[in-house]
C-alpha cells in the first residue's frame, strides 16, 4: 500500500480553510498514485478546540466538512483524517463529543475509530470533552487490514514505559485481533496508523521516535505517525511525521516545523524510490528557535494580525524577541519602540538602535521622562516622606506598557512581551508593565538559554549587538541597577528554577542535586528562590499566553492555586 503522510497546519475552527488544505494535499498525493492519504488528529476542526466542542453548531459544521471530504473520494485515494463528532444516540450519559479517526473511501465514510485513551495531564484536558472509545477494531481498505489509532492510543506501550497511565493498550488489542485474521488477509504487512496532534517540547522528537520504533519492533509492524504542524495559542506542533519499519528503522521522516507531504510504500519499502529521510537538526537550541519562530508566526496570523510591536530596551531579552519576530513575520511587520528614561544608559539606546538597523526594522524613540515626572508630581502628596523605591521603578514599566498599548491600538499591531522564564518564575516582572502584551514569546525560556538563543540568532552575521550580549543584565529602573541586586546569578538561579518549576523537586532534593553537581549553594538561598516562585503565582495567571517549548511551562500545563501557603 502506498501511503501519503499529509502533514498540514490547520487552524482551529476554520472548517473551510482546513477542508481546502485536506483536499489540496489529497490531490497532490493522487498525482503520486497514493492509495491512502493520512492527516493529523482533529485535522478538520483543528487541535485543540477546547470549549468550542460544547457548541452544537461547531459539531454540526465538523460533520458537514467531513461529509464534503468523504464525497471527494469517489475517485482517487482514500483519506484518513481526524474530526470531532457528536456522540451517537440519545443517551443521557457520557460526554457529548467523540474524538474520531474517519476512513473515507468510495465517496462515503467507510470506518470510524473513536479515541480510547484521553490524556488529562500537562496541557491536555481531553477527558473534559470526549467520551472514550470502548473498543478497537481493525479497518479494511481494499481488502487490506489497517490498525488505526489516535495520538495517545499509541502512548501506552508496556514494553517502553516504566509506568503506564492507563490499564489498556489499544495497539496491543489491535495486534491481537490481527493475529486472528483469516488468510489471505492475515498475510498482509501489519500497518499501524497513528494520527496525532502531539505538541513540541525540548526532547520530544527523540522520545516520540524511540517510542514508535519500540512499538514497530514489538509488533513487527509498520508504524505510520502523522503529526500536526503549526502553532495554536501557546502550543507549537512540530510535525516531524514518521514511518518506522518492523525492524525499528526509520523509513521516512517529514520536515519539522513546516507543512510536508511524504510517501511510503509498505510493499516496496526498500526500493530506490523510497522517500529520503529529512534529517532533524540535532542542536536543541536550533530546534527551540524554530519552534519559537513558528509559534510567533502562527499566533499573530491566526489571530488576524500581521504586524507586531516590541519594546526595545537595549537588553538581550527584547533583542531576542525582535529577532524571532523578524524571522517569523518579516522586518516590514516589526516595529521597535525605545522608551528611555533618565536611568537608561546611552549605551542601551545605542544598542537598541543598532539592533533595529541590523534587523532592518523601523525604530522609534518615545522618551518617558516627562510622563514619569508628571506621575510623580501627581503622587507627591501621597508619597511624601517615602524613599524612591519599587513603586517608582514599576511606574516606569507601567508607563512603557501603556505607551505600547496605545501604539498597538493606533496601528493594529500586537505587542510581544519580552520577559523570560527566570523572571516569570521569580516575579521579577511588572504587572501592567513589561507583562503587557498579546504573546509571551520567550516566557518558557530560562535566562541562560536566552544567551544561547541569541548566539544562534547571530549564527550567520551579527544581528544582536555583541555589547547587548556581553553587558550585565539590568532593568535600568534606578541608578546602577543590576539583576543580581535582586536575584542570584542566573547560572545559579536557573538550575534551581528548572528543578522546582519543571520537575517539582523539593528544596532538599535541589540542594542534593546541586551539591552533587559541584555547586556550593546554601539551602537558605534555595528556599528564598522557591518562596519567590510561590508568591508570584498571581502574576503568572495574568500573563500573556506563553509559547511552550519545555516539558513544563507556565499556563494550562502547570496549574496551581494563587491563595495558598506552601512550605518550601
Amino acid at each position: 500500500m502506498k501511503i501519503a503522510l499529509a502533514q498540514i497546519n490547520p487552524t482551529v475552527g476554520d472548517f473551510a480553510g482546513n477542508t481546502c488544505l485536506i483536499l489540496d494535499f489529497t490531490r497532490r498525493a493522487a498525482k503520486q498514485q497514493a492509495d491512502l492519504v493520512v492527516f493529523p488528529e482533529l485535522s478538520i476542526c483543528g487541535y485543540p478546540p477546547a470549549d468550542l466542542l460544547e457548541k452544537s453548531s461547531f459539531l454540526s459544521r465538523a460533520r458537514q466538512a467531513l461529509d464534503e471530504i468523504a464525497a471527494s473520494t469517489t475517485s482517487g485515494p482514500a483519506i484518513l483524517c481526524g474530526v470531532a463528532l457528536a456522540s451517537d444516540g440519545d443517551s443521557s450519559e457520557g460526554k457529548r463529543t467523540r474524538n474520531v479517526a474517519a476512513l473515507l473511501s468510495g465517496g462515503k465514510i467507510s470506518f470510524i475509530q473513536q479515541k480510547m485513551l484521553l490524556p488529562f495531564y500537562d496541557v491536555f484536558d481531553e477527558q473534559r470533552y470526549f467520551d472514550p472509545g470502548e473498543q478497537q477494531s481493525l479497518a479494511i481498505l481494499d481488502g487490506k487490514p489497517l490498525a488505526i489509532t489516535i495520538c495517545e492510543d499509541a502512548w501506552n506501550d508496556k514494553g517502553f514505559w516504566p509506568r503506564r497511565l492507563y490499564p489498556i493498550d489499544p495497539v496491543d488489542e489491535l495486534m491481537r485481533q490481527w493475529a486472528t485474521l483469516p488468510d489471505p488477509i492475515a498475510v498482509h504487512p501489519r500497518i499501524i496508523l497513528n494520527i496525532s496532534a502531539s505538541p513540541f517540547c525540548c526532547g520530544k522528537l527523540d522520545l516520540r521516535r524511540n517510542m514508535l520504533a519500540a512499538i514497530a519492533r514489538r509488533h513487527l509492524a509498520f508504524v505510520v505517525m502523522v503529526n500536526q504542524v503549526g502553532g495554536n495559542d501557546s502550543l507549537v506542533f512540530d510535525g516531524s511525521s514518521i514511518v518506522v519499519a518492523p525492524s525499528g528503522r526509520v523509513l521516512a521522516q517529514a520536515a519539522s516545523f513546516t507543512e510536508d507531504l511524504i510517501f511510503v510504500d509498505t510493499d516496496n519499502y526498500d526500493s530506490s524510490a523510497q522517500t529520503p529521510l529529512a534529517q532533524p537538526d540535532p542542536d536543541d537550541i536550533a530546534v527551540t528557535w524554530q519552534a519559537l519562530v513558528l509559534g510567533t508566526r502562527d499566533y499573530v496570523r491566526k489571530c488576524g494580525f500581521s504586524k507586531v510591536l516590541v519594546g526595545l530596551s537595549g537588553g538581550i531579552d527584547s533583542a531576542l524577541v525582535a529577532a524571532i519576530a523578524v524571522e517569523a513575520l518579516g522586518p516590514e511587520n516589526v516595529l521597535g519602540i525605545g522608551m528611555p528614561s533618565e536611568f537608561s544608559s546611552t549605551g542601551s539606546i545605542d544598542d537598541a538602535r543598532s539592533l533595529a538597523i541590523n534587523l532592518g526594522i523601523q525604530f522609534e524613540l518615545v522618551a518617558i521622562h516627562d510622563v514619569f515626572t508628571q506621575y510623580q508630581h501627581a503622587l507627591a502628596p501621597i508619597f511624601a516622606g517615602t524613599p524612591f523605591g519599587l513603586a517608582e521603578e514599576n511606574l516606569q514599566s507601567r508607563i512603557r506598557g501603556a505607551l505600547l498599548m496605545a501604539l498597538s491600538n493606533k496601528f493594529g499591531a500586537l505587542v510581544l512581551t519580552t520577559g523570560n522564564k527566570s523572571e516569570m518564575s521569580t516575579g521579577y516582572c511588572t504587572l501592567y508593565g513589561d507583562m503587557v502584551g498579546a504573546l509571551a514569546v520567550i516566557g518558557d525560556v530560562f535566562k541562560t538559554r536566552i544567551y544561547a538563543l541569541s548566539r544562534y540568532a547571530n549564527r550567520d552575521r551579527e544581528i544582536i549587538p555583541q555589547n547587548t550580549i556581553a553587558k550585565p543584565p539590568s532593568a535600568e529602573l534606578r541608578p546602577g541597577q543590576r539583576d543580581i541586586d535582586s536575584l542570584p546569578p542566573y547560572e545559579i538561579l536557573d538550575p534551581i528554577l528548572e528543578a522546582y518549576v519543571e520537575r517539582y523537586c523539593s528544596a532538599e532534593q535541589i540542594h542534593s542535586e546541586r551539591t552533587a553537581a559541584g555547586d556550593t549553594i546554601d539551602l537558605t538561598l534555595i528556599r528564598r528562590v522557591l518562596s519567590l516562585v510561590e508568591r508570584s503565582e498571581y502574576k503568572r495567571q495574568q500573563a500573556a499566553p506563553i509559547l511552550k517549548v519545555t516539558r513544563k511551562s507556565f499556563g494550562n500545563g502547570r496549574r496551581f492555586p494563587i491563595a495558598v501557603k506552601v512550605d518550601v
